[in-house]
């Protein structure tokens, strides 16, 4: 896949949902939701067990059809006849990934090959990208879990994929695993993939996503950077510091905390000037922002 550029990614909407709607039964799935998704953009999708999650997804995969509303995938509706040409350009790993016991990692990535009508030539890079190309010829019965979830994304990135659509990818993955997973998403980010992450790991997210999606119950209850929700759900950064004779030059700003620190909150464009003004002696000196758990919780709160 060719690299694009940034101006180039910021107008080209992959996958595109608005107004979407579905219902099973008399439980409302996912009501009323807009989301789209642009080339280059890691978007992170979050929210409780039974919140619509695995639905949107597989709205995306031409899966399940909504009862209202529209998804297109690269201008197509995954759900139709036609949509195969779209369908073929995602990527999907679910969260459980269902492989057979009984075939090697290269029998099992051929299968998932020609099942995309892709050439097996790419498949011994792939999986030297993933890191199991040593474990190709084993059993997959034989497999750790991590290793299992490493084949997954290698037949999820069969065919360079347009947009990949990625369930607790990190799930069975050690620290290294999943420094290593995250190099593997930003490089195809660069080549201008869309990539969405449905994931639980709230503080692994914080720091790899551009947006982060947070439903609720079916419906979208917060989307946008971390910085945006920050102020969405009113939980201003907090300077700490410990004086060491002199005071702040504003006291009264200031509340007296344990261990005879201080702390105030401000607005995000206040944080420079406010540490510029602490007196020299200060020690100690803190910079707290609310974490993507913090703001989680805020907006299910809120939504309730």
């Amino acid at each position: 896949m060719k690299r694009i550029s940034p101006e180039q990614m910021t107008d080209q909407v992959t996958i595109d949902m608005r107004g979407v709607s579905r219902r099973f039964g008399a439980q409302l799935a996912v009501d009323g939701v807009d989301l789209a998704l642009r080339a280059g953009e890691c978007v992170g999708l979050v929210g409780h067990n039974g919140a619509g999650k695995s639905t949107m997804i597989k709205m995306m995969l031409g899966l399940v059809r909504p009862d209202s509303g529209v998804v297109r995938v690269l201008g197509e509706d995954p759900s139709a006849g036609h949509g195969v040409a779209s369908r073929r350009a995602l990527g999907y790993l679910p969260e459980n990934v269902a492989l057979h016991p009984a075939l090697t990692g290269a029998e099992t990535l051929a299968f998932y090959a020609r099942l995309k009508g892709r050439p097996l030539s790419e498949n011994a890079s792939l999986l030297r990208r993933v890191g199991i190309e040593g474990a190709a010829s084993r059993r997959v019965g034989t497999y750790s879990k991590g290793m299992r979830q490493r084949l997954g994304l290698a037949q999820a990135l069969l065919g360079n994929p347009r947009a990949l659509l990625l369930d607790e990818p990190t799930s069975g993955l050690d620290p290294a695993l999943r420094q290593s997973f995250y190099e593997i998403i930003r490089a195809l980010r660069r080549e201008g993939a869309a990539i969405l992450l449905s994931s639980h790991a709230l503080a692994e997210l914080e720091g790899q996503v551009d947006r982060v999606v947070v439903m609720n119950r079916g419906r979208k209850v917060a989307d946008g950077r971390v910085s945006d929700l920050r102020r969405l759900a009113a939980m201003p950064p907090r300077i700490r510091f410990l004086p060491d004779g002199s005071g702040p030059s504003d006291p009264g700003a200031w509340s007296r905390i344990a261990g005879g620190r201080l702390e105030r909150a401000c607005g995000e464009d206040d944080v420079a000037a406010i540490l510029r003004g602490l007196p020299q002696s200060a020690r100690d000196i803190e910079i707290l922002r609310p974490s993507l758990d913090d703001l989680y919780a805020a907006f299910q709160k809120e939504a309730e």
